[in-house]
C-alpha cells in the first residue's frame, strides 16, 4: 500500500502511522484463528476396534452387552457410521484415540493412548475437525467459543448412548445457559424472545460453531422472521438499515420492544438536542387560562415531547411518508 507524502515531516509522519496501523490490523486479523494441533502418539500402529472391545466391552454393540444394560458405542452416531463415512480417519475407537499397539502392549496404560477428556482444547478441535469440516461447522477455527479455549468435548458427549441431538450434554438453551449467565437472566426481562416459552432456541440465531446463522449483515438475520420491516421504503431510517442491535437488545431488556432504553432516550442518542424539546415554552398565564388542554406554558414543551418519540412518529422502522406531518398522518422515522 502506498501513501502520498506531503513532503513534510507532518505528512511523513501520517504516513508513517498510516502503515503501522494497516500492518497491526492485518496482524490482529491473523491472530483471530484458532491454530489446531493433532496430538500424536509416537510408535503406535492401528490394531483395529475389535482389539479395543476385547478390553472395553462397555464400548461394545449387541454382541457384547454393556454393564449397564445400554446398547453400547455400536448405537451412537459415531458407533453407526460406515467405513466410507469417515472421511480420512481410522475405523472405530482409534479414529479419535489414536493408533492403540502401544497401549495394548503396556497393559492398557493410559498415557499410552489419546484421551480427549485429558487433551487440550486445540487438540481436540484437531481431532474433530478430522472429519468434522464442512456446512456450519467449517468456521470453527474464528469463532468465539475457540478463541476462548472451548472445547468440543465441553458441549458434545462423543459416547452418549441415547444422546440429545447432536450429542450435546443438555437440550438447547439449557447447555448455553450453563456459561451465559447473563443472557439466562435477560431471557426473563419483561421484553424477550420466546425461548423459555420454547417457541425459539439459542440455534436459531446462533451457529456455536461460528457466528449468526447469516452470511450476510447482522440485519438479514433478523429480517428471516421480522419481514414486515425489511422495506424497501423512500424515507429509511438509518440505524434499521445499519445494525438492528443498535436500539433492539435480542436477548431481552427491561424497556418496551426489547430496545436498549426506554423512549426518548433511545431515540436522544441519534437525535440530541431534539427542536421540540428546547423550544422555549410561553410562561403568559393568559395564554395558560385561554387553552387549558392544549397549553404548552412553563414546561409544557419539554413535558410534551420528552416522553415517547413514537406518539409523533409511529413508523420507526422507514416509511413512504416524510417524517414531518403530512395529509393523511403519515407520521416515520
Amino acid at each position: 500500500m502506498l501513501f502520498k507524502s506531503t513532503g513534510t515531516k507532518t505528512g511523513r509522519l501520517v504516513s508513517v502511522l498510516l502503515l503501522v496501523m494497516f500492518l497491526a490490523a492485518c496482524a490482529t486479523g491473523a491472530i483471530r484463528e484458532k491454530m489446531l494441533s493433532m496430538p500424536q502418539i509416537e510408535g503406535a500402529s492401528y490394531v483395529g476396534q475389535d482389539t479395543c472391545l476385547e478390553c472395553h466391552d462397555d464400548m461394545a454393540g449387541e454382541d457384547f452387552p454393556t454393564s449397564t444394560g445400554g446398547e453400547g458405542f455400536a448405537k451412537t452416531i459415531h458407533g453407526r457410521l460406515a467405513d466410507f463415512e469417515m472421511m480420512g480417519g481410522e475405523k472405530g475407537c482409534e479414529s479419535c484415540h489414536g493408533p492403540g499397539s502401544l497401549h495394548v502392549d503396556e497393559g492398557g496404560d493410559p498415557d499410552s493412548i489419546l484421551r480427549p477428556a485429558e487433551l487440550s482444547a486445540e487438540e481436540v478441535g484437531a481431532i474433530c475437525s478430522t472429519c468434522h469440516t464442512d456446512g456450519s461447522l467449517m468456521d470453527w477455527t474464528h469463532s468465539e467459543h475457540a478463541l476462548a479455549d472451548l472445547s468440543c468435548t465441553d458441549c458434545h458427549s462423543i459416547h452418549a448412548e441415547h444422546p440429545l441431538k447432536a450429542n450435546l450434554k443438555q437440550e438447547d438453551p439449557d447447555l448455553c445457559y450453563s456459561c451465559h449467565q447473563e443472557m439466562l437472566a435477560k431471557s426473563s426481562f419483561p421484553s424477550h424472545h420466546p425461548i423459555k416459552e420454547g417457541k425459539m432456541s439459542c440455534g436459531d440465531c446462533h451457529n456455536p460453531h461460528g457466528d449468526l446463522n447469516t452470511h450476510e449483515r447482522t440485519n438479514d438475520l433478523c429480517l428471516d422472521c421480522h419481514t414486515r420491516y425489511q422495506g424497501p421504503f423512500v424515507f429509511g431510517h438509518a440505524p434499521v438499515e445499519d445494525d438492528c442491535t443498535i436500539c433492539h437488545d435480542p436477548h431481552g431488556s427491561v424497556a418496551n420492544n426489547m430496545l436498549v432504553q426506554n423512549e426518548p432516550f433511545v431515540c436522544l442518542q441519534c437525535h440530541e438536542g431534539h427542536f421540540h424539546i428546547l423550544r422555549a415554552s410561553s410562561t403568559d398565564p393568559a395564554v395558560a387560562a385561554a387553552n387549558p388542554d392544549t397549553s404548552h406554558a412553563g414546561e409544557g414543551f419539554q413535558m410534551s415531547f420528552g416522553t415517547k418519540c413514537t406518539t409523533c412518529h409511529k413508523v420507526v422502522h422507514g416509511s413512504d411518508h416524510a417524517s414531518q406531518p403530512l395529509t393523511g398522518g403519515g407520521l416515520t422515522r
